[in-house]
């Protein structure tokens, strides 16, 4: 039923400056008015001055966000969006949801609901939170997914807040490599800039209308200065200047090996990739006897491709080592929503590698009479292992 704008609002008020406010979203516009700027977003964050109210606004065109002291400052802030003839509010704190449309007559149609709270065990202990972005955030409206790439991209992103520093601050150069359809890019930019930072962030896949249609969405979100796409291979496209944290989700066979190569070129400060299939040693395995008393291990088509995809991404975080990074492989999502389910995780130390590190890395090559692709590349700018 139909209420009072002002009072409905005025609830609203209250909901945006409640200290439990998670997340707020304005848009829309009402009828036969235009607001100032297309879109508005809200929520708490942390920064070294303290806690403050995050605004983000775009004008359809450019983003603008900036952080308001809690009091009278927020209080003036939410009141000047308040203003605003905006036709939708959608605002959650971690006790209720609050939707509110004004009709076209100018009245409020509201939708009071409770915030579902985190399932308890029978030990008492919360389960962890099943996304580290909603499923329902107004991103994925526009950059579509299933749910099982959604679950992919909030594990990704899991991986990657357990990587950056608790205190990282300043400005943050990202690029994803093989980004397709970009699910990962503007999740990663979504996180990453409700965590306070600056982000720059680009996308680089081969394909032309890739770049057409993602550039286009960006656009559409308000994100298109700090969100940029380029077409060209991983090997090539040109990405200036260089990143400090590079992305690769499920880049195929070697263009895994291109991508880490180049964050090693780029001395990228974080790497996260998550192959995908490893056809390359594989090959290899099949043209080359197995050292003893390795056969078993190989002899069995499906037992090789196994072992393939374990020796290629145990050599591929040995030279990342090599080559100054602290690396590591896990798994970052359950194997019953992707059987490529493993992430290269490494961070640069700024250290040269140990005679231990080359020896074991060498070890295992010549024993398997296997050359990494990964190695050939970076051995192509004069570094050996």
């Amino acid at each position: 039923m139909p209420e009072p704008l002002d009072a409905a609002l005025t609830e609203v008020r209250a909901l945006l400056l409640d200290p439990a406010l998670t997340r707020a979203v304005a848009a829309g516009r009402r009828r036969g008015r235009r607001p100032t700027v297309v879109r508005a977003e809200l929520r708490p964050v942390t920064l070294k001055a303290g806690p403050r109210l995050q605004i983000a606004t775009s004008d359809g065109a450019r983003p603008h966000t900036r952080n308001v002291a809690p009091g009278p400052e927020a209080a003036v802030a939410v009141d000047e969006l308040l203003a605003e003839p905006f036709g939708n509010w959608h605002v959650e704190t971690a006790d209720a949801t609050l939707q509110l449309r004004v009709t076209k007559s100018g009245e409020a149609q509201v939708h009071r609901a409770a915030t579902a709270r985190p399932a308890v065990t029978p030990a008492g202990n919360d389960r962890a939170k099943e996304y580290l972005l909603d499923p329902g955030d107004e991103i994925f409206a526009e950059i579509g997914g299933s749910a099982a790439k959604r679950r992919q991209v909030d594990a990704f992103l899991r991986a990657l807040a357990a990587t950056l520093p608790d205190d990282l601050s300043g400005p943050l150069r990202v690029v994803d490599l093989g980004c397709g359809n970009a699910y990962l890019t503007f999740a990663a930019y979504r996180y990453l800039t409700g965590r306070g930072l600056d982000v720059e962030l680009v996308g680089v896949d081969v394909r032309e209308d890739q770049r057409r249609r993602n550039t286009e969405l960006a656009q559409r979100l308000g994100w298109a200065d700090k969100v940029s796409f380029v077409a060209g291979t991983i090997a090539d496209a040109a990405v200036d200047p260089a990143p400090d944290l590079v992305l690769a989700l499920h880049a195929c066979d070697t263009a895994t090996d291109e991508a880490l190569a180049r964050a090693v070129r780029w001395d990228a400060r974080w790497v996260l990739a998550a192959p995908c299939c490893h056809h390359d040693l594989a090959k290899q395995l099949r043209a080359n006897p197995a050292p003893a008393p390795y056969d078993l291990l190989t002899r069995q088509g499906i037992l090789r491709e196994r072992f393939a995809d374990v020796l290629t991404d145990a050599l591929r975080a040995g030279l990342l080592r090599v080559h100054g990074y602290r690396a590591e492989v896990v798994e970052f999502v359950d194997s019953q929503h992707t059987p490529r389910n493993l992430l290269i995780r490494a961070r640069r130390t700024g250290t040269g590698p140990t005679d231990a590190q080359r020896a074991e890395y060498r070890e295992l090559v010549d024993k398997w009479q296997v050359t990494p692709r990964l190695e050939t590349l970076l051995a192509s700018d004069g570094v050996r292992p």
